[in-house]
């Protein structure tokens, strides 16, 4: 896998109910090579035609991004209509569809929905589609920018590894601050200047 990573996608539905008890369906990409994650959308009606739309918008992002996918790993969930295989086949991405009860063929992505889960969705109430959305597009600034990943040693998916402190003087008087994000859901670390 690691040597086709920069070839591969994968995306998957996460859902969610709001404090009014609307049920709300999000929609995600990861790369595998980066580990960047898009939040492409988030809806109560997933229907074909939001779906299409969605990955629509995706082809157009990745051609801007210079991304060089070929392969979109996929669950076989009805929310996923013909059309959007369509889309992507007209973009040169091929979907590849995960076998039944078989999460571990799609792995990356089921581990960010559960990172989304357990750091966001679990510890904030969510009001309404609105609130989701901010709080989602909040969860992806900081998981590509900030939070660290084994796979990537240490680094951010946006943001490369800093360089190791090796000065006696300063690492005997480190100043880290810490920046609450989303009310205190999320913290950012870093050096003081």
């Amino acid at each position: 896998m690691r040597s086709q990573a920069d070839a591969l996608l994968a995306c998957d539905f996460i859902e969610t109910v709001t404090l009014g008890g609307q049920r709300q369906y999000v929609l995600a990409v990861i790369e595998h090579a980066t580990r960047r994650v898009r939040v492409l959308g988030t809806t109560a009606y997933p229907s074909a035609n939001w779906v299409t739309q969605v990955i629509r918008n995706l082809v157009m992002d990745l051609d801007d991004a210079g991304c060089r996918a070929r392969f979109l790993l996929r669950d076989r969930d009805g929310k996923f209509p013909i059309l959007m295989d369509e889309v992507l086949a007209e973009a040169g991405i091929t979907t590849v569809l995960t076998g039944i009860r078989m999460p571990r063929m799609n792995s990356i992505m089921e581990r960010w929905v559960q990172s989304c889960r357990r750091e966001l969705l679990d510890r904030c109430l969510v009001w309404n589609e609105r609130h989701l959305r901010r709080a989602l597009r909040e969860y992806e600034l900081f998981y590509n920018g900030h939070r660290a990943h084994q796979a990537l040693a240490q680094a951010a998916p946006l943001r490369p590894v800093p360089e190791p402190i090796t000065e006696p003087e300063r690492i005997t008087d480190l100043n880290i601050r810490r920046r609450a994000r989303l009310g205190g859901v999320l913290h950012e670390y870093s050096h003081a200047a």
